[in-house]
Parts: structure tokens; sequence; C-alpha cells
């Protein structure tokens, strides 16, 4: 029979699935040889990138007890005014006296040194660069999905979080999520008997950049948005979304520039950044990967992911609203979730309890919860680096298979192509930053 649950989540659920201790479930590896900083009782927080989505990450975050949010940086002046005038009246009226101070450079953030955490959510071609400075900086780091733009950069940042010693967790927020919980804990514990197929439905890849060329608006910095790219990108507002502070009028539509391949990965990154995520997670791949991609084009309708194991991932949609989601598929059963949504072959497969869901998906603080935790315990978050990358890589492989337009073969140990006779492929890990940016 087939059933239906939708669902939220709360904190104290989530603190109860986050002890499964399952193999591949919520793993905290204590981190004993992590610096120890002052044992201050307030962490101060800075966000790098002041748009639509970090708007989310602030309300979440400023909720949080102990935690104070102090500066932020974006390279779009309206965007600064937007940012103080909300932090001061969140503070105002909280009785709070706490000084923000708002940067064009995130360079100048990161100089100063009362500032423990970032928050980074600027478009994906400067999450590794500006990750990886924040770390050098001795700075803890929230960084938004997809971790990076490319694999050598995911390759890199994982080096560097180690290396300083530095907490990083990837704004995946569908793993503290209790019905992506226990979808996971139904898989992983054999409910649905051995794993045959998954399908997990992100949308299409990117596509060239199309739009019209526009005026760039005077307190836009158009040459620091540009940053490291060093494809000539013209303006046209639906890459940044205007918006006023008198009167208040917020983005209207997300940031464009994901759905264009010089600036992003399309819905592959954006929504595989979860979807496959969660795949991943569930198929013990957390850390691996594939080991065969087939692109769009290449005799299919949709991506494939053939794992070493047999299991095969695709990206076709499991239902006719096109859900963006996921799908387990066993010998003994199978189950779909998405955000919201459980369905699965039998009763025994739902989660146990019911609760409302409250609130903007975006804001959910139980993720931003664990990651503050994290940080004050020096360990790993639920989204640690190794995983945020090996979920990336898969999202990147995609497209870079469908780019080819051929399957790839890939060695998720070693990290490198396998039978790349004429090199295309392994050209594709990453590419040459604009003059005057480097990653390092």
């Amino acid at each position: 029979m087939k059933n239906q649950l939708k669902k939220g989540v709360s904190r104290r659920q989530f603190i109860g699935t986050t002890a499964l201790g399952l193999a591949g479930i919520t793993m905290f590896s204590s981190l004993n040889s992590f610096k120890k900083r002052k044992n201050e009782s307030v962490l101060k927080i800075g966000i790098i990138g002041m748009g639509q989505q970090a708007m989310s990450l602030l309300n979440g975050f400023i909720q949080i007890p102990d935690v104070e949010i102090i500066a932020g940086c974006d390279v779009y002046g309206v965007k600064r005014k937007r940012f103080d005038k909300k932090v001061n009246a969140f503070y105002k009226e909280k009785g709070k006296d706490v000084e923000i101070k708002t940067y064009e450079k995130y360079q100048d953030l990161l100089k100063r040194k009362d500032i423990d955490v970032v928050i980074i959510a600027v478009p994906d071609h400067s999450h590794a660069m500006i990750a990886i400075a924040a770390c050098k900086a001795g700075k803890d780091v929230y960084l938004e999905k997809p971790m990076t733009f490319t694999i050598k950069e995911g390759q890199e940042l994982r080096r560097i979080v180690r290396e300083t010693k530095s907490v990083l967790a990837v704004g995946s927020q569908q793993r503290s999520d209790s019905n992506f919980q226990h979808a996971v804990k139904m898989v992983q514990t054999g409910q649905l008997g051995k794993i045959e197929k998954v399908h997990a439905y992100v949308g299409a890849p990117p596509t060239p950049y199309d739009l019209p060329e526009e005026t760039i608006p005077s307190d836009l910095n158009w040459d620091l948005w540009l940053a490291n790219l060093n494809t000539p990108i013209h303006y046209n507002k639906q890459l940044n979304p205007p918006i006023t502070v008198d009167p208040d009028q917020n983005e209207q539509f997300w940031g464009g520039w994901r759905w264009y391949k010089e600036m992003g990965g399309g819905f592959t990154t954006d929504w595989g950044a979860h979807m496959f995520d969660i795949a991943q997670w569930g198929l013990g791949m957390d850390r691996n990967g594939p080991v065969e991609i087939s692109p769009i084009g290449d005799g299919t309708e949709f991506m494939k992911f053939l794992y070493a194991n047999g299991v095969v991932m695709t990206s076709e949609p499991f239902d006719k609203g096109l859900t963006k989601g996921v799908k387990f598929i066993g010998t003994d059963g199978w189950l779909e979730i998405s955000r919201g949504h459980f369905l699965a072959s039998d009763d025994k497969l739902l989660p146990p309890t019911k609760e409302d869901s409250t609130g903007p998906y975006e804001t959910k603080i139980p993720h931003y919860e664990n990651f503050i935790e994290a940080v004050r315990d020096r360990k790993d978050p639920i989204v640690p680096v190794e995983i945020g990358h090996s979920s990336c890589t898969v999202c990147t492989l995609g497209n870079i298979a469908c780019e080819l337009k051929r399957t790839i073969k890939w060695n998720p140990e070693t990290e490198t192509f396998i039978d790349d006779i004429d090199g295309k492929a392994t050209a594709m890990l990453h590419y040459e930053y604009r003059k005057g940016w480097s990653l390092l």
C-alpha cells in the first residue's frame, strides 16, 4: 500500500536522530588535535555575501543563544545597507548593544581578530577561494552548498581545512532533517532489502550565458563580483537581483548566475548538492563516489551514475510532478523522500512521529546549531568538508560528462579520470583564475 506523510523537524527529534550510531549516519568524529580557542561565552560571526540566501542564514544564526552577528561583506552597496539595517534592528529590539560593521572586500572582514566564524554565501565560483582564505585567517567556516565550483578547488579546500584545524560545515540542511535521516536509516539498515536503483531528480545542467547586457548599478562593484572568473561576463540584473532598503523590497527571484556554465553548475549542482548528497549518504558512498558517469544524450535521457557495487543512480524524476527528491528502490520495497514529503511502499517504512513544519526551510535552525556546537567542541559537524567535497564531486562529474557528451570513468579513491585519452575530462578538473586572483 502506498502511504504518504508530510512532516517537519524539531530540535528535540533532531537531537535524538543524530545519535543513530549506524555506519554512515550522522557520524561526529572527535578531533582532539583541533586548536582550542579562548573559551569565550559569545561567538562572533561575520557574513560574507549578503544576498537572498544570506538573509535566510542570518535569520537562523542570529536566533542561536551566545552568538552575535557583528560584520557583513558584499560587493553591492545596497545589500550592505540592508544588512546593517536588519541586524541593528534585531539587536535594538533585544536591548543589546552590538556594534555592526560592513565591508566591500572580504579580505578586510577576515583581518578582524575578534571574528571567530564566517558564513560564506557568495556565488559558487568564489566559494573555495574565500573559504581557504578564512581558514588561513584562523576562522571557522559555514559554507553554502555546493561546496566548490571545481573538483580541484574541493581537493585544496579539504586539505587546507585539515591543515589549519578549522571547523568547516557545508549548508546541506537536509542532513539535519528528521525525515531525511529516517529515510537513510531505512536504507542503511536493510529495510528496503538490497538497493538496486536510485532516482535522484535535480533538474537540468547549466546552459551558456545568453542574457543581454544591462547597465551596472552605481553601487555594485562588478569587477569584485566577477573575482576569479576568467571569462568576460557582462552584467544583467538576473545575476544580481535588485533590492531596495527604503521601501523595504527584497529579491524577487534567485540570482541567475547558477544556471549558466560560466558561473554555476545549473540545477545539477544547485539541487544535486541536496539530492545527490542524500542518495550518496543512503548508499554509504560518503567520501566515495561513482565509477562511471553517462550524460544526457549519450544513449540516455537522464544522467546515469554507476557505482562499483553495481547500484545505478539516475537523475530522472520519480513522479509526474517532477518533485526534486530521491527515490530508493530495493528488492523488498521503496521509499520517496523530498522536503515535506515521505512516500513509501509500506507503513513500516514511514517516520514514527508526525511533527509540524513551520517557517521557511532555509531557516531551519538545527543544522546551524550543529555547526555552532561543533565549533565550540572542536569536532566535525554533520556535513564536514570531506562529505561536502564528495557530494559536490558527483554533481560536477555529471556536468563534465554532459559537457563532453560522452561517458566518463572515474576513480573515486584517487580522484582521477580513467581512460581519458584526449585529456579533456582531466582539463575540466579546474580552470585558470583571472590575473590577480589565486586559490591558495
